[in-house]
């Protein structure tokens, strides 16, 4: 039987590409340490949801890459924003934003746990 995402999950997989953009806008950084960032920030996200939307991106030439050698190990490929990548992260943050006010002002603020 198939797992039911839950939806942040769905959440999630609806800005990735964004939350992608904003961390490679921060300074170049490769796949598995995007991973971790993610997950710093309470997103848990497989590597293999990571490379696909990667792959999406570098397609739409949202992003440039560059290949660094692995200090001893393999090249790590390292990504960051074209020039088009951060017009599109600007409109998506802005779009963001919006979108995040219209939903807060009908669901209200957070519920506080009562201790």
């Amino acid at each position: 039987m198939e797992e039911t995402p839950t939806p942040r999950t769905q959440w999630l997989r609806g800005v990735l590409d964004m939350c992608l953009l904003a961390l490679m806008a921060e300074a170049p950084v490769y796949g598995y340490e995007m991973t971790v960032r993610l997950a710093a920030a309470g997103l848990d996200v497989a590597d293999g949801s990571i490379y696909p939307a990667l792959a999406r991106l570098r397609k739409r030439e949202l992003v440039e890459i560059e290949r660094r050698s692995g200090g001893g190990g393999p090249a790590r490929t390292y990504y960051s924003p074209s020039e088009a990548g951060m017009r599109m992260l600007g409109a998506w943050s802005r779009d963001w934003g919006e979108f995040a006010t219209s939903i807060g002002s009908l669901i209200g603020p957070p519920a506080r746990e009562e201790s």
